[in-house]
């Protein structure tokens, strides 16, 4: 699943422990168990970060000026994870709006080549 997340206030953006924490948290109430994580913080600004999940990951790259995130969630096994992970996303950083697009995945995707 990837989200586009658009009109998110640049200090939240800006703060890879906030970031950190609101993924960690909509991966928890999205049913997914968080193993590990990884937040990184750039100059002058922005951050990118992954949460390490048992049933894959979730990661997010910011673009504070603009107000804008990209989160990527990955998981195997039941699709309502991923968009129960992807909705609490939404609901924790909170963007004035936001565009979801389901990519299927490997063996047996759409698109699935030899």
């Amino acid at each position: 699943m990837l989200l586009d997340l658009h009109g998110i206030a640049a200090a939240r953006l800006n703060d890879p422990q906030h970031l950190q924490s609101c993924l960690e948290q909509a991966a928890r109430d999205g049913g997914a168990h968080v193993v590990d994580a990884r937040f990184s913080k750039f100059e002058p600004q922005g951050a990118s970060g992954v949460v390490i999940l048992a049933e894959s990951h979730v990661a997010v790259h910011t673009w504070p000026e603009l107000g804008f995130a990209a989160v990527d969630v990955f998981t195997c096994g039941a699709p309502e994870v991923a968009l129960a992970v992807a909705d609490a996303v939404v609901r924790l950083l909170a963007p004035a709006s936001f565009e979801r697009r389901v990519l299927a995945r490997g063996p047996g995707a759409a698109g699935d080549r030899a």
